[in-house]
């Protein structure tokens, strides 16, 4: 992500049905392999998800909201249907396409940050584009950007340890956007957190939805910050309910 991106982003406000769908999700089914027995986890899931919006997944434990994320996001593969991100049948691609088509087009977002505890802040969020062709000077210079939208700057040299939950939630946020993608998932963001620092933590999504112009999928527990979204869809026992 660069400066000059970042600048002309674009400031959506809440995105109408003429938005273009981002995901379209068609007869999307789960089942895993107890034995001889198919447990269903997903059961013929069809819903949009259109350009700009930010949607929360709920649900009970159990019932399927972290797995239709991981099937969004490319993590997963799914028992049948089609899975469709800015026109891509992601379904369809080999696991090496699949994993590149992931890395260009999805920003990941996780309860427990998942940073590298060796690795300072300024090295963990630049991890993503170690694979890209970009120049050090290129990475460095993306890397402060990203820690500045989350105003992090200040803190590039300090290690996950030195830093507070929130912070490195805040860390774990700018390497989801390193790679300027379409798409953020997040999978619990303030489960872990006090309810200030969450209130700061989603009020940081509302703001990389709105001027940023991110979608966003969350799969949450929490009502308050489902509250933050546009739109509140309902898992239950594997069935979508919106």
């Amino acid at each position: 992500m660069s400066a000059s991106a970042a600048e002309a982003s674009p400031s959506p406000q809440e995105p109408g049905k003429s938005a273009p769908a981002l995901v379209e999700i068609r007869r999307l089914t789960k089942y895993y392999a107890r034995g001889d027995q198919l447990i269903p986890v997903l059961v013929d899931i069809n819903f949009d998800v259109r350009l700009g919006d930010y949607l929360a997944l709920m649900g009970p434990s159990g019932s399927g909201k972290s797995t239709l994320l991981n099937l969004i996001a490319g993590i997963d593969k799914p028992s049948g249907g089609t899975i469709k991100v800015a026109g891509v049948d992601i379904v369809r691609l080999s696991d090496a396409d699949l994993a590149d088509w992931r890395a260009a087009n999805v920003g990941f977002v996780f309860q427990f940050y998942n940073l590298m505890p060796v690795l300072t802040a300024f090295e963990n969020v630049e991890l993503p584009l170690l694979l890209t062709p970009l120049s050090r000077k290129e990475r460095r210079e993306r890397v402060g950007v990203a820690l500045s939208l989350v105003d992090l700057a200040d803190r590039a040299d300090h290690y996950p340890n030195e830093l507070s939950g929130g912070q490195e939630q805040r860390v774990a946020i700018a390497r989801a956007l390193i790679t300027d993608p379409a798409l953020i998932v997040a999978d619990e963001p303030t489960g872990d957190l006090d309810r200030l620092t969450a209130e700061e933590i989603l009020a940081l999504l509302e703001r990389l939805n709105r001027e940023l112009g991110k979608t966003i999928l969350m799969v949450t527990h929490d009502p308050k910050a489902a509250e933050k979204a546009h739109r509140i869809v309902h898992l239950e026992k594997g069935v979508l309910v919106e």
